[in-house]
């Protein structure tokens, strides 16, 4: 019997909703910080699987979540594509060489690098109950390849918007790359025992209208296409954060099974602008989440009666930040399991 997040995410309109958050499992767990102390890095947890299994089921064991999502990052794409991948402190990633600079046929592919994730998804799958969906992911190729191109992240990503202008067919091309290992990276989370997959494309929101179409939606739309055909009944949730009025395109033209919805979107024009009957998942503000109050419980029953009439899985509209109060996460979940009881 699927949990009914999963149910969810198959088209099913369930009360009380379903509820994971994003970045659950992290530094605003004191579990995770102790175990972070001990391992060490970054990248050390990820490539430890039995730390990152138990980073995974933390959130889990604490607050129930009907979710739980693999402990990794969106990076080990490019790792495994033969780029260097750091850590640094105080900075985040870092790639190199950067491909604005260095040609992605000078890359040498480590393929061995994906294998410690789906040991890690194995270990979580034995552990979780059946009630619980476990989600693996992937970024998706627009934002991955902003930090290939630029070897880092920015705020506008001028470097590789600026690149594939210049260059499309060799933007093109790291692009296609991108797609090509992360629909096998995909297939071998749910060969793992992932259940559902999520595409993440943190920075889609930086792109002109038909530059979204062919970065943004024409990729994603390849992956979904993939995975579905590789594994049938395993849905796709797309989340181009910062899409805005491109959402509803996003939604008709990639062919995903859910569509994540960020904050800066209204929930009842997305419940009105979004396919009829298309899972959707979100969208609470995680400063709300880190405020707490009032006005968090007045917002979340806002985002609940907006999507009352669709299939719904409750979420942040990104992730949780590391100084949101315990005591906040769990009075949200207490609204949210009152709610349509």
């Amino acid at each position: 019997m699927p949990g009914p997040l999963l149910e969810t995410l198959r088209g099913a309109t369930l009360f009380p909703r379903p509820v994971w958050l994003m970045r659950q499992a992290g530094r605003y767990l004191p579990e995770y910080r102790a175990l972070r102390q001990e391992k060490g890095g970054f990248l050390e947890l990820v490539y430890d699987s039995d730390a990152a299994a138990e980073i995974t089921l933390q959130p889990i064991r604490r607050f129930g979540f009907d979710g739980a999502i693999l402990f990794s990052d969106i990076l080990i794409v490019p790792y495994a594509m033969g780029q260097r991948l750091e850590f640094l402190a105080g900075e985040g990633p870092s790639l190199s060489p950067r491909l604005a600079e260095a040609a992605l046929d000078g890359l040498v592919a480590n393929p061995s690098l994906l294998a410690p994730i789906y040991e890690t998804v194995a270990k979580v799958r034995a552990q979780l109950g059946p009630e619980t969906t476990l989600l693996g992911f992937a970024g998706s190729p627009w934002t991955v390849a902003t930090y290939m191109v630029a070897g880092e992240g920015s705020r506008d990503q001028h470097v590789t918007r600026e690149y594939a202008y210049r260059d499309p067919a060799a933007f093109q091309a790291i692009v296609d790359a991108i797609v090509a290992v992360t629909v096998d990276y995909l297939s071998g989370q749910i060969e793992a025992g992932a259940e559902a997959v999520q595409l993440f494309d943190s920075w889609a929101g930086s792109l002109s209208p038909a530059q979204f179409e062919r970065w943004v939606i024409a990729p994603n739309a390849a992956i979904a296409a993939e995975i579905h055909r590789r594994h049938p009944g395993v849905p796709v949730i797309g989340f181009p954060k910062g899409a805005g009025e491109k959402l509803a395109a996003y939604a008709r033209e990639t062919g995903v099974d859910a569509v994540g919805v960020d904050e800066t979107i209204d929930p009842l024009w997305a419940a009105q602008a979004l396919p009829a009957g298309l899972p959707l998942q979100g969208n609470l503000d995680p400063l709300l989440l880190l405020a707490g109050g009032e006005e968090l419980e007045r917002q979340a029953l806002r985002v609940l009666e907006a999507f009352a009439g669709r299939p719904h899985v409750f979420n942040l509209g990104h992730g949780i930040g590391q100084f949101t109060p315990i005591a906040h996460v769990e009075r949200l979940l207490k609204v949210l399991r009152q709610w349509g009881r």
